[in-house]
């Protein structure tokens, strides 16, 4: 089964990814057909409305959703240890989205879905407000150039739309290895009134690295280079 190409139901000019080769390995292929069809669903598949999670979860429970999944470095590994909530993934990247269920297979994790396409469709058209536990959107593109930041993720319209879905009491996590990026997503962050500062008293505002979240290479490769990783973590008023 190879992964045909969706073209977005509603087109954006500037959209925070590039499309990247699709080529999977042996292994990814064997998880992708023999996972996807259960666990995976296509943004641009879905029918209108609100996504039924409890159905395909097969039980209620508090939903996290992770925005650009990447390879399933982290995803894998939070899902597994987190079996009380419903992990959803977006990630617009087909064989990263393979090699999340081949890792979620070998960790034996069962609470985990994923969808391909656009988290800003997902989260306009078929995720309802007050529906998110958790919003985490770990290391980002960066785009470092200064003509590209337009298309960095984390602008106000997407985190007005998150805190949106949020419920009350939910929280927004964020983290990244760029300085610039920190500063923009805490101006952004700061700047969303349904949102406030979990650590605003603290030096910068900036929360402390959480022991639970795994150290990926991206993150590996910031510390060798220097780069300070900053996370913020950000409530929505009860």
């Amino acid at each position: 089964m190879t992964p045909t190409e969706h073209r977005p139901r509603h087109h954006r000019t500037v959209v925070s990814y590039v499309r990247r080769g699709e080529r999977m390995t042996t292994g990814q292929q064997r998880a992708w057909d023999t996972h996807w069809p259960r666990l995976g669903r296509e943004v641009y598949d879905l029918p209108p409305g609100p996504l039924d999670l409890p159905a395909w979860f097969g039980r209620e429970a508090p939903v996290v959703l992770e925005i650009g999944s990447g390879m399933g470095e982290t995803t894998a590994q939070l899902a597994a240890a987190e079996p009380e909530v419903n992990y959803l993934a977006v990630e617009v990247y087909t064989p990263g989205l393979a090699q999340l269920l081949l890792r979620a297979e070998k960790l034996g994790v069962h609470n985990l879905r994923c969808l391909r396409g656009d988290a800003v469709d997902l989260l306009r058209d078929h995720l309802p407000p007050d529906s998110l536990a958790t919003v985490r959107i770990f290391f980002p593109d960066p785009w470092p150039k200064k003509r590209h930041h337009k298309r960095r993720l984390v602008q106000p319209p997407l985190v007005s739309l998150i805190a949106s879905r949020l419920a009350p009491g939910g929280l927004l996590h964020l983290a990244t290895d760029w300085a610039d990026y920190a500063e923009q997503m805490m101006a952004v962050c700061s700047a969303e009134p349904a949102l406030h500062n979990v650590f605003g008293d603290e030096p910068g505002g900036w929360a402390p690295r959480p022991e639970w979240r795994p150290v990926t290479k991206f993150e590996g490769r910031a510390h060798e280079e220097g780069r300070a990783v900053r996370d913020l973590l950000f409530r929505r008023a009860a």
